[in-house]
């Protein structure tokens, strides 16, 4: 051994050896940043409807593979992409096919930035609203005699049944017809976006829902 005395690390030399307590934040700003099919963003939607936003999530991710399928509930925690995306496999010809959906539902958004020049996401948040309806009948029996009254729908319902709108528009314009599917998901979402009742399946199916409703009060 030699004589020479081994200096004690400083306090400097230690904390430079630590890794940075920031690193975890830098990956969830990462996550945040995330865009939905690497080309969407999804951080600044805008919605117009209070009464939905809460069940109206928007996520980066549009396929979580079940995550939320046996929590009741939890499906306003699903991305309002991908609930989109599973009403359309909720065909027969399409039951089953989540990847064949994906793509019909990324190709229509193309469609709908090229010919709108706008956030796709944000043109499918203002369809569902505009095409969520907000009156229904239900049937009453009164005596053996059954009766149409008029309810309000809960928000969550609107959602869905806005959803379903869209997708039984897509799947009328599309039987027996040469129009694809991402072409007609895309006409459907602008005019339900612009509130054309004439073009729109889901807002005249909306307006029929409550002309009904009214008549029932």
């Amino acid at each position: 051994m030699s004589g020479e005395e081994t200096e004690a690390p400083s306090d400097e030399d230690v904390a430079a050896d630590e890794p940075e307590p920031d690193a975890p934040a830098s990956s969830e700003a990462a996550n945040e940043n995330a865009q939905l099919f690497d080309v969407w963003d999804v951080t600044e939607i805008a919605y117009e409807d209070p009464s939905t936003k809460r069940y109206m999530t928007v996520t980066p991710i549009a396929h979580t593979m079940g995550r939320h399928a046996s929590k009741q509930f939890k499906k306003s925690e699903i991305s309002l992409v991908e609930r989109m995306i599973n009403r359309l496999m909720q065909t027969d010809e399409n039951t089953g096919k989540k990847q064949q959906a994906t793509r019909i539902v990324r190709d229509a958004f193309d469609i709908i930035h090229e010919r709108t020049e706008e956030n796709p996401v944000q043109i499918l948040v203002t369809a569902v609203e505009n095409a969520a309806p907000r009156e229904e009948t239900v049937r009453l029996k009164y005596g053996g005699i059954s009766v149409p009254k008029a309810v309000d729908v809960a928000p969550q319902r609107r959602v869905d049944q806005a959803l379903l709108f869209i997708s039984d528009g897509v799947a009328n314009a599309t039987y027996k017809s040469t129009t694809s599917a991402a072409e007609a998901l895309a006409n459907e979402l602008i005019t339900a976006a612009d509130y054309d009742p004439e073009r729109s399946y889901s807002i005249s199916q909306k307006e029929e829902r409550e002309r009904v409703a009214a008549a029932a009060r």
